[in-house]
């Protein structure tokens, strides 16, 4: 089955798409990191991307529909695949349909975490991870139990992203709107579209996507 993840950052996209990855067996895809690895891998187009990023350009869509049709083709995705943080813009979803034509494959269901943005704004200026393992926290959902010690390694020493403040995050989420959201009517039009409480605990947002996951693959099955 392959997935689309909508949703404005800090929605839980990520969490979700991992937790779907070991359930079903599904690959999770992040362009990011796809782009990163072929870099590091020194391929052709990896060599063509970091020249443009060195150059402070941005790494074009044909490119980045190309790198994803090579990791669609790996054997990892026999089952299926989870694109989160792609597309982004109505131009990406329609070259994505295009190559996954040529593929015989489509998206199956898009999964749009739907949340409330004074609360989601809150949700990321609290976030912290601790600087030595990594574990994720949060101010008020999520604090360490013992307070300035990481529960999972015992470090004293913790990180912020810059950008996690309430200024960039509304930034983020008016671009969201702006060149995101337009993907709903574009999907809605063609594929399953289907919303999920993303204020709900984590536990209640995946019990959510399972119930949709049972649904789909009904249909599909047919």
């Amino acid at each position: 089955m392959n997935i689309i993840f909508l949703g404005p950052p800090g929605a839980g996209k990520g969490t979700q798409s991992k937790r779907l990855e070991i359930r079903y067996g599904i690959s999770q895809i992040s362009t990011g990191d796809m782009l990163r690895a072929e870099v590091k891998a020194g391929s052709d187009i990896g060599r063509e991307a970091k020249a443009l990023m060195d150059a402070g350009k941005l790494v074009s869509d044909s490119m980045i529909v190309t790198m994803l049709e090579a990791r669609i083709r790996q054997p990892d995705c026999e089952k299926g695949f989870i694109l989160d943080g792609f597309p982004r813009t109505v131009a990406q979803a329609e070259a994505l349909d295009d190559m996954l034509a040529r593929l015989q494959s489509k998206i199956d269901v898009v999964l749009v975490l739907q949340v409330d943005e004074e609360a989601l704004a809150d949700r990321i200026a609290g976030r912290f991870s601790c600087a030595k393992c990594g574990a994720s926290y949060n101010d008020a959902s999520n604090p360490t139990r013992e307070s300035g010690v990481c529960d999972i390694c015992g470090s004293h020493e913790f990180v912020r992203r810059a950008d996690d403040n309430r200024e960039t995050v509304t930034s983020r989420l008016a671009s969201y709107r702006r060149e995101t959201m337009p993907l709903l009517p574009y999907y809605e039009a063609s594929t399953r579209v289907a919303f999920v409480d993303g204020m709900a605990p984590i536990d209640g947002v995946s019990a959510q996507i399972d119930g949709i996951m049972t649904e789909v693959e009904k249909i599909t099955q047919k």
